[in-house]
């Protein structure tokens, strides 16, 4: 017998809600309905995520969004058999929200719960897509303030190969927008305004690219973003699209390489790119054209499941079930963990 799997995302900037089937048999879970409300517009006058502000708003927003899902999915509340959330990492105060709703709605249906890490969500959500991955593979794993590189032999089974160091490729986007002027969300902006310059006008650093191993550095890169906005003056404005370009040439020269490196140090064939960064058509193009020369199946999810979704906590929690890594519980006493490694699940 199937069993629904509700799951509720609140870790930042996106409220989140889906229902997801798991069919018996052992076949991949799918996704039946999902809605999503970004708090983009209300956090764009302070420039930034303003953490209490965030948490309120997945307080307005998380029934409606679950009384959407049902409905648009003929289901309602007694049909859920396990209600999922992200328990981390992210904004406590966020998390507090989806975890204290999950938790809420566990105990008056009498269905157990299930605390869902919110990069393993990301990192299982191309199975959502219409060309779900097969284990094994190599993960791209490009979300906000993570970087990594990863081996992923199964659910639960992860190594990391390399991370960051310092600033994500997303903040690298973010930071050097700001910079730039761009208003946020910086790198969807940087993204959209280097379609219309030259990525070589400006020679950035492409760091750690020859460190010998497979960490990430971006730090450098922003400063000398800084540097050269500083030189070009009252030229900036003139040149920002030619700049934005080169900024997101340099961050994507990196990630391409580091992990066309880890496929050659692995032998692994298959690689999956995760996260929000994983929309940009620049890494996406170069990713395929690398990957295709050497016979590589590369593998996305979705553009609308790209940022933060319940989708994905949902799909994590029902293949973290379905692989017998977890056991949801009626236990409705709750935690979040605002900082967790994804190496630390089992």
């Amino acid at each position: 017998m199937s069993s629904l799997i509700l799951g509720i995302e609140s870790s930042c900037d996106e409220t989140g809600v889906a229902l997801v089937r798991l069919p018996d048999g052992g076949a991949v879970p799918q996704l039946l309905s999902h809605a999503l409300h970004s708090q983009i517009d209300m956090h764009r006058a302070y420039g930034g995520v303003v953490p209490e502000l965030a948490s309120r708003d997945h307080i307005r927003r998380v029934l409606p969004l679950t009384e959407h899902v049902l409905k648009e999915s003929g289901t309602t509340l007694q049909d859920v058999d396990v209600v999922a959330f992200t328990r981390g990492p992210g904004l406590a105060g966020a998390l507090l929200v989806g975890a204290g709703v999950a938790c809420a709605l566990g105990a008056a249906l009498d269905r157990p719960v299930l605390g869902v890490h919110h990069l393993e969500g990301h990192l299982l959500s191309p199975f959502l897509s219409e060309d779900p991955p097969e284990f094994p593979f190599i993960a791209l794993l490009v979300s906000g303030g993570h970087t990594q590189l990863m081996r992923v032999d199964g659910v639960g089974d992860y190594a990391i190969l390399g991370e960051t160091i310092d600033d994500a490729a997303g903040e690298a986007f973010d930071k050097s927008a700001k910079l730039m002027g761009l208003p946020y969300p910086g790198g969807p902006e940087l993204s959209r305004l280097a379609e219309g310059g030259d990525p070589e006008a400006f020679k950035l650093p492409r760091p750690l690219l020859h460190s010998g191993d497979l960490d990430f550095s971006f730090a450098g890169l922003k400063t000398a973003v800084l540097t050269q906005a500083k030189k070009l003056g009252d030229e900036l404005e003139a040149r920002k699209a030619d700049l934005a370009a080169s900024t997101q040439a340099a961050i994507v020269d990196v990630l391409v390489r580091k992990t066309l490196t880890a496929l050659k140090d692995t032998g692994m064939r298959r690689v999956v790119v995760a996260g929000g960064v994983g929309a940009n058509k620049l890494l996406r193009a170069q990713l395929n054209a690398a990957c295709a020369k050497r016979q590589i199946r590369v593998h996305y999810p979705e553009l609308h499941l790209c940022t933060d979704n319940g989708a994905m906590i949902a799909m994590a929690a029902a293949m973290r079930l379905q692989a017998g890594r977890e056991k949801a519980e009626k236990i409705y006493a709750f935690d979040v963990k605002p900082r967790w490694p994804l190496d630390s699940l089992k």
